[in-house]
């Protein structure tokens, strides 16, 4: 049976007929994003819902951050590149929900499934993408007491403008790929870039850690934060110990005067109700097989929030995946559909739009 964009069902609770999508996504980061695109070009109906109020994802913790990776595309900001994919994400206009986090499945008498949100909405579907990646983004907070009452000031979990530092004695305490960066995003604004890690060694890309340890950045570890001291509400000094195998403080300490603090102790998985759904689960991801279907039929995954052998981590791999789920999506709905969309060079598709963007370079 092949997509029908009018195409409606009974709720089964009122009686009423409601909207049913071919496939709805749920997460609106760069693989939910590209999922929304890419069901566009298989002439999918299509619903994207996203929990924050945003699209994104986890980018828009870093929205400073500078992007290198990604095909084709030069060095391009953070905030850029989200407003990039958000602008190819609505090129068939797919209905774009936010600020409604899904909790629940049910899967319906005619093969459909409903979806209903923490707050009671529902929504009918097909099939169902999970591109939620770790779930809400939440940064761990530093397990220091009285370091809540800095957060208005000067202790931050994000760095969201980088010339906020500019001039400053900044402490980075964590050893992540995004601590890395951030640090060397900020080496040529800070006065001084202190990294502390409590760990033996930085994670992050085998050539930035180089850099790091090569540069004027001081790096303390295995050292972590025990004691924050505050001039009013803004921290002044930082008291470091020096940590054990087990990551914990030993009695050693050294103090350090600050400016700012810059927090990235990572975000935990938060997938809620999601993890009582049935799926098969590896940590906190969904087991993704062939096309990113997962061990619920109908139901694909792609980004973050999946995981299979050879895996890549990489804003540019979820946009594989994602593709991967459309078409697995697609051949779920319609078994004798094409196994991939046409490339966009010969998509018919883009006819009517690609004529319009000649027209448009012709009148400039």
């Amino acid at each position: 049976m092949s997509s029908d964009k009018s195409v409606q069902t009974v709720d089964p609770i009122t009686g009423d007929r409601i909207e049913l999508f071919d496939t709805t996504i749920i997460g609106g980061g760069p693989a939910g994003l590209y999922a929304a695109f890419y069901s566009g070009m298989r002439d999918m109906k299509t619903k994207l819902i996203e929990a924050q109020n945003e699209l994104g994802g986890r980018m828009l913790i870093y929205p400073e951050k500078m992007i290198w990776d990604v095909g084709g595309v030069t060095p391009v900001r953070c905030s850029e590149l989200i407003e990039k994919l958000i602008q190819q994400a609505n090129t068939f206009q797919p209905d774009i929900v936010l600020g409604q986090q899904i909790a629940y499945l049910e899967h319906l008498d005619d093969g459909t499934m409903m979806l209903t949100t923490t707050s009671g909405e529902r929504h009918w579907t097909r099939t169902v993408i999970l591109a939620v990646g770790y779930g809400v983004p939440s940064p761990a907070k530093l397990e220091v007491e009285g370091a809540e009452r800095f957060e208005i000031t000067n202790l931050y979990y994000t760095v969201m403008n980088l010339e906020s530092f500019r001039g400053k004695r900044v402490l980075l305490s964590g050893g992540s790929d995004t601590a890395v960066d951030w640090a060397m995003e900020l080496e040529s604004i800070a006065a001084s870039i202190t990294m502390v890690h409590r760990r033996e060694k930085l994670g992050g890309h085998e050539k930035n850690v180089r850099h790091i340890m090569e540069s004027d950045i001081a790096v303390m570890n295995p050292y972590v934060i025990s004691q924050l001291h505050g001039d009013g509400d803004s921290i002044r000094e930082v008291t470091l110990a020096k940590a054990d195998a087990a990551g914990e403080p030993t009695d050693e300490k050294v103090k350090l005067e600050v400016d700012a603090v810059i927090i990235n102790h990572g975000h935990p998985a938060n997938l809620g109700p999601m993890t009582e759904w049935g799926l098969k689960m590896e940590w906190s991801q969904f087991v993704a097989g062939e096309r990113m279907a997962t061990s619920i039929p109908g139901i694909f995954t792609a980004g973050d929030s999946a995981t299979y052998a050879n895996k890549l981590h990489l804003i540019a791999g979820a946009f594989t995946d994602a593709a991967l789920a459309v078409n697995g999506a697609k051949l779920h709905i319609e078994p004798k559909a094409s196994s991939m969309a046409y490339v966009s060079s010969h998509n018919g598709v883009f006819n009517e739009k690609n004529k319009a963007l000649i027209n448009e370079s012709k009148r400039k």
